[in-house]
């Protein structure tokens, strides 16, 4: 017995035609999702690095208050940057550390401490920048020191 032919394949070609279609269309699908999802992870990471800097603007503006420790707000284009961790919701103010030692200066110079916190936010992303600096020297028992 010779080999078997089929005399009848007309169909066979469209029914393989529409499974490459399909296979195609699942591809299709699923790149479209793909860069629907990328183009969000992108625009999150943009608001987010910008309320890194709106909050790193906030710490800016604490370090050129000081010595004065009082709570305070601010906006830097579309961005908001206010004194205070995440955590509250209101400005706080500046934390006075109290006197610290430095290396190199006797005891007739004294140094202040500070801790800055700052919170930014952009369009729903919020981050905080948290900083300690270290403010003088000034005399020691000289107004700076009170």
């Amino acid at each position: 017995m010779g080999p078997i032919v089929l005399k009848d394949q007309k169909g066979v070609v469209l029914i393989i035609a529409i499974l490459m279609l399909l296979v195609l269309t699942l591809i299709g699908i699923s790149s479209i999702s793909s860069s629907f999802f990328e183009t969000k992870i992108t625009g999150n990471e943009r608001f987010g690095t910008a309320a890194y800097y709106a909050a790193k603007g906030g710490v800016d503006v604490g370090i050129n208050r000081l010595p004065d420790t009082t709570a305070y707000s601010g906006q830097i284009g579309d961005e908001t940057y206010r004194s205070g961790n995440m955590a509250s919701s209101s400005p706080q103010p500046l934390t006075d550390l109290g006197l610290m030692a430095r290396g190199g200066f006797d005891k007739s110079w004294e140094f202040r401490r500070y801790q800055i916190n700052a919170t930014g936010s952009s369009f729903g992303a919020a981050d905080e920048v948290e900083v300690q600096i270290s403010y003088g020297p000034f005399g020691a028992n000289t107004q700076y020191n009170n």
